[in-house]
């Protein structure tokens, strides 16, 4: 599976969090679920955990676009 990229975070003074994704507002976070989120991407890879946040991750079409014609070597 290839690896998400493009994903950033800003933490703002009221203690939320906003990802985005390409500059692009993916998703805002706040009160106990912005806690919970910076405590994962201190602990794990942040693109993983952005693209997890945001709902953009594993949509089950890695195996079939893989297979594609267009896709093989």
């Amino acid at each position: 599976m290839p690896r998400p990229h493009g994903f950033a975070y800003t933490t703002h003074a009221d203690d939320t969090v906003t990802i985005t994704h390409h500059s692009h507002p993916a998703t805002t976070l706040r009160g106990p679920r912005a806690d919970q989120f910076l405590t994962e991407v201190a602990s794990g890879d942040p693109q993983l955990v952005m693209a997890r946040w945001t709902g953009n991750y594993k949509h089950g079409n890695e195996r079939t676009a893989r297979n594609h014609p267009r896709n093989r070597p």
